[in-house]
């Protein structure tokens, strides 16, 4: 499962089950209390091996304030959820998924989960020896 957290809302991905694929998932919204509650169900019910959170590192590839939040929410999901809880660098995929997203995608939620699903297609692509 990949999360491209923000402040309002979380987009989510998860693979298909042999791992080649990344779908959206609903995005979750409210912040990260919101997200801490209902993430141990998500993770049960969609069978989550492991979750790699969202990295928003600057253009120049170092932290800022988002970076910095990013990483303390990654904390906080490993001491809650029973799966390893990974960071990764998400520089562009919301640029990216802007590319192909309606209008409307920015407010419902679907522009981050479709972020959340680049970053998880990338993750999955790196570990068939076929990406970053």
């Amino acid at each position: 499962m990949a999360l491209d957290p923000g402040a309002r809302r979380t987009g989510v991905a998860v693979s298909d089950e042999l791992g080649l694929y990344a779908h959206p998932r609903p995005a979750l919204h409210g912040g990260a209390r919101a997200l801490l509650d209902a993430l141990p169900a998500l993770v049960e019910r969609e069978g989550v091996g492991e979750v790699i959170v969202g990295l928003p590192l600057t253009l120049a590839g170092g932290d800022s304030d988002q970076t910095r939040a990013a990483r303390a929410l990654a904390e906080r999901l490993r001491e809650r959820l029973p799966v390893p809880v990974r960071t990764r660098d998400e520089r562009l995929t919301t640029v990216e998924a802007a590319r192909h997203a309606p209008a409307r995608a920015r407010r419902d939620g679907s522009l981050d989960s479709a972020a959340a699903a680049i970053l998880l297609q990338a993750e999955l692509d790196a570990r068939a020896g076929g990406g970053p």
